[in-house]
């Protein structure tokens, strides 16, 4: 910083007896105060007292003691002791004058502003009352105004500086402080080379001022002539205005060495130079000795100790004294913060931050060619994010990027504090910045630290569930830094909560294939980190994950994971340690080689073996330990799961719930109050000890009143112990807690089933299933039956595709999650028949079959028996929808055996009588049909007679045998049928099965008669809401034949008409229009037209009949539709080539 003007002392020209005689007479006056404070600081040319130069006022700066009884003793003092007098002589112009100055003096520019504009004001108002000018007294005044706005927000006030100074060399052209001040208002611009201009001009006016000449000597030396301006500063020092007797020549001697000592370091900056004790070294010294208060010295000295002595705590002392004694030293300051920060002292760093901050160095004033540093704002971040303030952290680094917007570190810092605030959003776009700017900005950074960007964009897109771009940005981080620990957990981490993500959402392949990527990953830690917790954690949650996808099992790398598991360890691995839980110690990692296991229990057991290395791995963190036992404890039930509640006799029942039961005791044991330890506790007692669970339920609901989780487990609790009304409660409570969780949704179905209410049931499963991730097994579960159910009880809407294709869907995803689940692969292959996949269908049954029998012939069951024969059954069914005819029939008569014989037992409880009869029914209908297809007929009506007397003649059935009958083809058996006919549509009247086979076997007898009075019962079914859409279209092929058999062609076009005005909306009518009209255009366009409109959504009309509606009207266009429709249907096909050749 450029010297101060000269003191109120030399601009006023006061009287140092008469300031004394004052003092003497008025002690306790205000002014007395301000003058004594003033006088005592050491910026008057004379001192307090007139005891001699022994006597002179005390150098209270460095601690000297005043020889004058209640004369302060130090700056601070000062300071009171005038602010205290001002206080009593607020309007004395003098004392304000006086103040000012000593403001200036300790830079406190703001203060020196304020205090010398109310000098002016009240020396104007003197002058007023007076008549006197008081010129000299305005003229320090404003001098000591300017020379502070020249530092006050520069460069703003430079221009009412200028003018003031300017004012005053009007009247006083050799007036120092004027000629100074202006050179120093150029020279706080960075204009040297002007300011050296005018300082030399006003040289030239007073040559003798060494003030004057030091300055502009200076200017030249900024304006990079460091030799001449090292010459002229050193021949200043003889000057009596730098006279080392005096206070204030003292301080512009401090002030000249500095500067001679920086001009020698900048001449040669090499390090020899540098560290020459004789050179910078010795001035800087020297300067300090002439005034110990004079910062800049400090702060040069420190660099040298710290770059070329390699003294760190001098530096340090340096530097902490520089920062003290003036906040403007930047440079002081911000190696003072680093030195702080390698030390660990973060308070410190803030503190030493803020001050810069607050002194108003730190940023760049508008219009000033002075740069702002941002290192303060970027010190301030990292200090308040490690306070974990990260608000605050995000504004200071926002304030440090304006100031340098090519700071890499500021950008990380921004971007981290985002992330650790949860908006990740924005600390991805500040990691792309810092990575690759957009806008031109090149930032500052090297090759070797780009990769923590990388590595913090992937924890970005971790966070977003961007698994992919996460997987890419760690992969390419250890691409260059493979061994980089933090980075290599972080990956496997990624792929494991990625392999979790899948599974939620259905992507089962890629969960497994995310698994077995995470395992080769682990395995390349235990390398040279295999104690860590995290890892040990990842690699049990690796392999419990393929219990998830049970399908995939065959792709569990059971070598790999043993050679992960037996890496060493530095705190040992000794896997009986913890044996007396489960019994799965070194023997079971020994057992992952054999094929003694099956590869689901091996994946459990490996699952465990992990949990148990993390416990080991964290024996001194107590709360990861409990962590530690409690993923145990979860891994241990999910075993009991998949290996106990199957039935398998090769395990005991509970012995993995207990082990579990076992590790969360201890979890609670450690950490007490963890709401979640309580209530896996509660989930693992609830079979075990009823009112063990409920205590622990109740206990974390205590802990966390809000968790939706406890909610649904004790409404589970309460159910299970047949409570409905606390059950429903419990669920309700965790439904308004979180709406979106399913399985509270599923708990009310169940109770909702239990008390009858079916439809009710079905809505809430729906609602679970369709909130639920494909991870629950439960809701699929239960949405797919209570979905069956409700097609059963509800024929009509078999019909609606979108009521199969979900619970469909639904199934399928549970077969490859748990393919042991017979009945609900058997279940999904009745789906597969509804919606007419019969092959799949037929596949899916074998295997149910296939399943059924080797567990038969394990257990020689009842139950077994019955499954069986269910399932054969339905195999023959959809067998007899593939055309398999001799197959059907083949499994159709089997499944009639076992029922027999299942039949003979009259104790068996596995199907009830209405179940047996159902199931015969359907295997007799299937062998009867079976026979049919085969030109068995003789062999066909045995069953189907059989049936009519099971069900009381029924009318679909004698439908089938009438068919049969006529089929044969003889006078008998057709009079049979006729028979069985006509006494079945006596019992069943407006059947449109009996009654459209009794109309078309009087075509093909020509029984005009019959016709007649067949044809008005056809009428008055064609007038029937309840007809469906097949049922309509049978009756309207039976009314034309009947029509053209009684009046020929004529009589055919007119019925078309009728059935077009009783049902306009449906294609049919339309349909036989158009072919009656012999292709009519309108007829069949409104047949398509209708066509489309009863398609689903809006109907339930199917794709062949859509097809041939379109393939009607003779259009190319309409014809591709009809192809692509139906490309197995002929009609399609025949249009085209119609429209082909035509055209």
């Amino acid at each position: 910083m450029a010297s101060h003007a000269d003191s109120a002392h030399d601009l006023l020209d006061l009287d140092i007896s008469t300031l004394r005689q004052f003092l003497e007479l008025f002690p306790n006056e205000g002014l007395s105060k301000v003058i004594t404070g003033w006088l005592s600081s050491g910026i008057s040319k004379y001192p307090l007292t007139d005891e001699g130069d022994s006597r002179e006022g005390p150098d209270l700066s460095e601690g000297g003691v005043a020889l004058t009884q209640d004369v302060p003793v130090s700056q601070e003092d000062c300071l009171v002791l005038m602010t205290e007098g001002i206080n009593e002589a607020e309007k004395s112009p003098l004392a304000q004058c006086l103040l000012g100055d000593y403001y200036l003096f300790l830079e406190e520019y703001e203060s020196a502003v304020e205090t010398t504009r109310r000098g002016l004001k009240y020396a104007a108002a003197e002058a007023k009352k007076t008549d006197l000018s008081f010129q000299r007294m305005r003229d320090a005044l404003s001098s000591t105004l300017a020379t502070a706005l020249v530092y006050y927000q520069a460069p703003r006030n430079h221009l009412e500086a200028k003018s003031i100074f300017q004012s005053i060399l009007k009247r006083k052209p050799q007036f120092t402080s004027a000629l100074i001040g202006i050179g120093l208002v150029l020279e706080e611009e960075e204009e040297y080379e002007k300011a050296h201009e005018f300082l030399e001009q006003a040289l030239k006016q007073d040559p003798s001022n060494g003030r004057i000449g030091s300055e502009s000597a200076w200017c030249q030396a900024l304006a990079g002539d460091y030799k001449t301006g090292l010459d002229r500063l050193q021949e200043y020092l003889d000057y009596p205005q730098l006279d080392a007797s005096k206070q204030r020549g003292r301080e512009l001697r401090a002030q000249t060495l500095y500067r001679i000592g920086v001009c020698i370091w900048e001449l040669n900056p090499s390090k020899a130079a540098r560290k020459d004790r004789q050179g910078t070294y010795a001035k800087l010294l020297a300067a300090i000795k002439a005034n110990s208060n004079y910062a800049p010295a400090y702060t040069l000295l420190g660099i040298f100790y710290e770059d070329y002595n390699k003294d760190r705590k001098r530096a340090r002392q340096c530097f902490q004294k520089a920062f003290e004694l003036s906040p403007s030293e930047i440079v002081a300051a911000e190696r003072l913060a680093r030195l702080f920060a390698h030390q660990g002292e973060w308070d410190i760093v803030e503190v030493v931050s803020q001050r810069v901050v607050d002194s108003g160095k730190a940023r760049q004033t508008p219009g000033s060619k002075r740069k702002g540093v941002s290192w303060p704002f970027s010190a301030l971040g990292v200090v308040q994010m490690n306070k974990q303030e990260y608000q605050k952290s995000i504004v200071s680094f926002l304030s440090a990027l304006r100031i340098s917007p090519d700071d890499y570190y500021s950008y990380v810092g921004l971007g981290e504090s985002y992330h650790n605030s949860g908006r990740y959003n924005s600390a991805s776009r500040a990691f792309n910045y810092a990575e690759n700017p957009t806008d031109g900005v090149v930032i500052k950074k090297s090759d070797k630290e780009g990769w923590f960007t990388k590595y913090m964009l992937a924890n970005v897109n971790r966070e977003l569930s961007e698994f992919d771009e996460a997987l890419n940005g760690y992969e390419s981080v250890l691409a260059d830094r493979p061994k980089e620990f933090g980075v290599s957990i972080a990956l496997l981490q990624t792929l494991v909560e990625k392999g979790w993500r899948c599974i939620e959402t259905g992507f089962l392949g890629e969960a497994v294939d995310s698994a077995v990527r995470g395992i080769e990953v682990a395995a390349t830690i235990t390398e040279y980190k295999p104690d860590a917790f995290n890892l040990w954690k990842a690699v049990g949650d690796a392999c419990s994950l393929f219990s998830w996808v049970q399908e995939k099992l065959p792709q569990f790398p059971t070598g790999l994971v043993a050679k992960v598991l037996r890496s060493n360890s530095e705190v040992g691995t000794d896997f009986d340690a913890h044996k007396y839980i489960d019994g799965l110690g070194e023997d079971a990692l020994s057992s992952l080689s054999d094929e003694k296991d099956t590869l689901l229990a091996k994946a459990l057991n490996a699952s465990i073996l992990a949990q148990k290395r993390a416990i080991t791995s964290c024996a001194n963190d107590i709360h990861a330990q409990a962590v530690a036992w409690y993923n145990l404890g979860w891994t241990e039930y999910r075993a009991h799961i998949c290996l106990e509640q199957e039935g398998n006799e090769e395990y005991n029942l509970t012995t993995y719930l207990r082990a579990a039961m076992r590790c969360f005791k201890r979890a609670i044991e450690l950490e007490a109050g963890n709401a979640e330890f309580w209530n896996s506790l509660g989930v693992i007692t609830t079979t075990l000890s009823p009112k063990v669970a409920q205590h622990a339920f109740v206990r974390s609901l205590h802990l966390n009143e809000r968790s939706v989780h406890t909610w649904t487990n004790l409404g589970a609790l309460y159910l299970l112990q047949n409570d409905h009304e606390l059950a429903h409660t419990a669920f309700s409570r965790a439904q308004s807690q979180d709406p979106d969780y399913s399985l509270a949704w599923v708990g009310e179905g169940i109770i909702a089933l239990l008390t009858g209410d079916t439809n009710e049931a079905l809505s809430h499963f729906t609602h679970a299933f369709e909130l639920s991730e494909s991870s629950l097994l439960l809701t699929k579960r239960q949405y797919a039956v209570s979905a069956f159910d409700f097609i059963i009880s509800s024929p009509s809407s078999s019909s609606n595709i979108s009521n199969l294709i979900q619970p469909l869907f639904a199934l399928q995803q549970l077969s490859l999650q748990a393919p042991y689940d017979v009945p609900h692969r058997h279940l999904a292959a009745l789906f597969l028949e509804r919606v007419g996949n019969y092959d799949a269908a037929v596949s899916a049954l074998q295997a149910v079959n296939e399943t059924v029998e080797q567990e038969y012939e394990k257990t020689e069951s009842l139950h077994s028996l019955a499954r069986v024969a269910q399932a054969k059954t339905d195999l023959a069914r959809n067998l007899l929808a593939t055309g398999s005819n001799e197959s059907a029939v083949e499994e159709a008569e089997t499944a009639l055996d076992l029922l027999s014989e299942l039949e003979s037992d009259s104790a068996q409880s596995a199907l009830s009588g209405d179940q047996v009869a159902r199931v015969k029914l359907s295997a007799r209908l299937t062998a009867g049909l079976a026979h049919y297809f085969s030109n068995s007929f003789d062999a066909a009506i045995p069953y189907f007679r059989t049936c009519l007397g099971a069900t009381a003649s029924n009318p679909d059935i004698i439908c089938l045998l009438a068919e049969v009958l006529w089929a044969k083809g003889g006078a008998n058996e057709k009079q049979v049928a006729r028979d069985q006919l006509f006494g079945a549509v006596e019992k069943h009247e407006g059947h449109v099965g009996l009654l459209t086979l009794i109309g078309a076997m009087t075509v093909l007898d020509d029984d005009t008669e019959t016709m007649k009075a067949i044809k008005d019962d056809l009428d008055r079914l064609r007038t029937s809401k309840d007809l469906g859409d097949e049922q309509f279209a049978r009756v309207e092929k039976v009314v034309e034949a009947i029509s053209i058999c009684l009046g020929g062609e004529a009589q055919e076009l007119d019925e078309a008409r009728r059935s077009v005005m009783l049902a306009p909306w449906k294609h049919t009518g339309w349909a036989e229009l158009a072919d009656a009209a012999g292709g009519d255009v309108f007829a069949s366009t409104m047949a398509k037209e209708t066509a489309m409109r009863n398609a689903p959504p809006n109907g339930s009309l199917g794709a062949v009949g859509l097809a041939g509606a379109m393939g009607s009207t003779g259009n190319v266009g309409d014809a591709q539709r009809a192809v692509v429709l139906a490309p197995w249907c002929r009609h399609g096909w025949s249009a085209m080539v119609d429209c082909v050749s035509g055209g």
